[in-house]
């Protein structure tokens, strides 16, 4: 029996006050717990993985893009570039806004228009620079997003990766760099400066999360 069809029955006589009552807590129980339920955690790509994925992957530059979502938090449109909801374009990452010196990398007008700061990831060295903007070689944004997805899928599935977590796509990398921060002990409004979240609760998510502690180097793959 639904809402409608118990205040019909409540209206008609057919039930009292408190069981009309009683049928309306559980209603509404029921919807919290259905909603509960299809709220589904990031699916993200750990340590182990992430060594794995980079084992399976031949060429620098996927390795590269790869290794800025994992180790930086980037989206693919921070690497790459995209188009907005409001058809305007999103330039790729150049080698300009690396400083390894510093270790930042400055990500200029990202999601919401916003900037922000995150760090170099391990494993980023000056002759990697060399190789940006990814873009180099393709047609435009677009191809060169669909080459970069694929070519995780790819690696991905060499790996065995997706056997277990069929539903693992770039942005994964993103995902896995949230939780291991949170995994780190990061307090969660760093995170969220991080990886450039608008509003605390899209953070939150990877404090639900558990990915391994340990942190493997991945370093010997560049």
């Amino acid at each position: 029996m639904n809402r409608k069809e118990l205040q019909q029955a409540f209206e008609e006589g057919l039930i009292d006050e408190q069981k009309y009552k009683d049928e309306l807590f559980k209603l509404a129980t029921q919807s919290q717990s259905l909603s509960r339920k299809r709220k589904k955690l990031p699916v993200a790509i750990d340590e182990d993985e992430f060594t794995s994925l980079l084992a399976n992957t031949s060429k620098d530059r996927f390795k590269l893009a790869f290794l800025l979502g994992y180790g930086a938090g980037l989206r693919l449109s921070e690497i790459v570039g995209g188009e907005r909801k409001d058809s305007s374009i999103m330039e790729p990452l150049i080698k300009e806004r690396i400083d390894l010196q510093r270790k930042t990398i400055l990500i200029k007008d990202a999601k919401g228009g916003k900037d922000r700061i995150v760090p170099v990831p391990k494993g980023l060295k000056e002759q990697h620079l060399k190789l940006l903007p990814l873009t180099q070689g393709y047609s435009n944004i677009k191809c060169a997003r669909r080459s970069f997805e694929e070519a995780f899928k790819v690696a991905a599935k060499k790996a065995g990766l997706l056997i277990k977590k069929p539903e693992l796509h770039f942005h994964s990398l993103r995902h896995g760099f949230g939780t291991r921060l949170a995994n780190q002990g990061v307090p969660i409004h760093h995170i969220r400066t991080l990886m450039g979240h608008s509003n605390i609760s899209t953070t939150n998510v990877y404090l639900e999360l558990n990915p391994k502690e340990a942190l493997k180097s991945y370093e010997e793959f560049f």
